[in-house]
């Protein structure tokens, strides 16, 4: 397998030439001599045309890539798309700022009554990107729904998109040359195709590959396990660790769906050892729609969006073994890991360290035991509650804990967390302290919506 590094970097050099190549074909022919505008015209001008290529590419940066998405996981290109729009914002908002700046009677085109529709168009462009990067931001504290945040969010975008570039071809400077206004026309069509792609085509397909709810297993720790069964077609072909956006009941096209990690083998094999396209997600029962897994009846119609995700063994073949660390419902994943390894009948030397509230909560913990038995595989649990009898370890997952179960070589394994944000940093922080190689350490964030 080639570098992960190199491929990231890779990507992120080719991001940078994307949104810069845009604007190194305005100055093919500029449109004056340079002596006639002043440097902070043409420097506010760049901001903009940067800051509009910026908002173009997130279309593409939300719209699910296999290719992109293999060489850093959905999580983390979502964050770096919420990053890049922050700074769009600020690159479009200084373009009419240093205008202002640069010549004072400009401040009339504001007046929305009278400016020309260039300027109209710029206006009603910069609002939107606002209104878009307020209801993103703070979404949560506005107390509004996922779905129709979804809606608004895509149709502030081509908002953005559309009346951004109808302002370029408006004042001409740069785009008055037939060829030049044929490409920047062509990028923002290009990006509003993918939004019909995401929003359109990939659901019809989906619509054609649905799923049946077969059961729905309660596991510790308040956590059901879903399961389906394709209908109609072959099924899905995921890596042990993935996830899929899941939409239960209404039809794909609606937006309401959400990212649930695979718990069953990638080997789809059963628990008699034939084969068997059945899938399981695992779920815990923490907000609104998760609290109704446990009522979703035999027979309910599901849809698939995946596989996503780079959280996966598969990627690191040739490495000793693996170390997972695991909190609460980030077992999920490893769970998938750990049944696949076993499946494949795996020989090399596994470590679980999981950390749970009670004994009671440890989810899977019948199943972990089992796979004791197939797999050279040792578990440590770390409870916060343990009971009065409890002789293993307790409390938290920290630096002493880990130096006194990891091999005496490091970086010899791949290590894999899951949890929530903030134990996922203090274990990372550990790991790097008992120096374990950074690209020897993998997680998974669950930030996606």
């Amino acid at each position: 397998m080639k570098n992960p590094i190199v491929i990231g970097a890779s990507w992120i050099a080719a991001y940078i030439v994307i949104i810069l190549f845009p604007l190194l074909i305005l100055l093919l022919y500029p449109p004056t001599p340079s002596d006639e505008r002043s440097f902070l015209l043409e420097f506010s001008a760049a901001l903009g045309f940067i800051g509009l290529a910026m908002m173009a590419m997130q279309f593409a940066l939300t719209a699910r890539i296999n290719r992109i998405e293999a060489s850093y996981g959905v999580d983390l290109i979502l964050q770096f798309h919420r990053y890049t729009s922050i700074v769009a914002f600020f690159f479009i908002l200084a373009h009419p700022i240093i205008l202002f700046i640069n010549n004072p009677e400009t401040l009339q085109l504001l007046n929305f009554l009278t400016a020309p529709w260039r300027a109209r168009a710029a206006v009603i462009a910069t609002l939107a990107l606002m209104a878009i990067i307020i209801t993103s931001i703070w979404r949560k504290q506005l107390n509004i729904p996922y779905e129709p945040w979804r809606i608004a969010h895509g149709t502030l975008a081509v908002i953005i998109v559309t009346f951004g570039l109808g302002h370029a071809l408006g004042v001409a400077n740069y785009l008055g040359l037939f060829w030049k206004a044929v490409i920047w026309s062509g990028i923002a069509i290009a990006a509003l195709w993918l939004l019909v792609y995401v929003r359109l085509v990939k659901p019809y397909f989906m619509q054609k590959k649905p799923y049946l709810v077969e059961a729905v297993i309660p596991q510790r720790g308040n956590v059901w396990n879903l399961v389906l069964r394709p209908r109609g077609h072959a099924g899905i072909n995921f890596q042990p660790g993935q996830f899929a956006w899941l939409t239960l009941e209404i039809s794909p096209f609606r937006m309401r769906e959400h990212p649930f990690s695979f718990a069953s083998s990638a080997e789809h094999s059963d628990a008699c050892g034939g084969s068997s396209q059945r899938i399981q997600f695992g779920i815990k029962a923490l907000g609104d729609f998760t609290n109704t897994i446990k009522d979703v009846q035999p027979g309910t119609k599901a849809f698939l969006d995946g596989p996503y995700g780079v959280f996966t063994t598969d990627r690191y073949e040739n490495t000793a073994g693996f170390v997972f660390i695991a909190g609460g419902i980030g077992i999920t994943p490893i769970i998938s890991m750990l049944f696949t390894l076993a499946d494949r009948q795996d020989e090399r030397p596994l470590l679980l360290i999981y950390a749970s509230k009670t004994w009671e909560d440890i989810t899977y913990r019948e199943e972990i035991e089992d796979l004791k038995k197939q797999l050279d595989l040792t578990v440590i649990h770390v409870l916060k509650e343990p009971p009065e009898d409890w002789s293993g370890e307790r409390g938290y997952i920290d630096q002493e804990i880990l130096e006194r179960y990891i091999p005496k070589r490091p970086a010899t394994r791949n290590y894999f967390i899951c949890a929530v944000p903030k134990m996922m940093d203090q274990v990372e922080r550990a790991l790097h302290e008992l120096e374990v190689p950074v690209t020897h350490i993998h997680m998974e964030h669950y930030n996606l919506v």
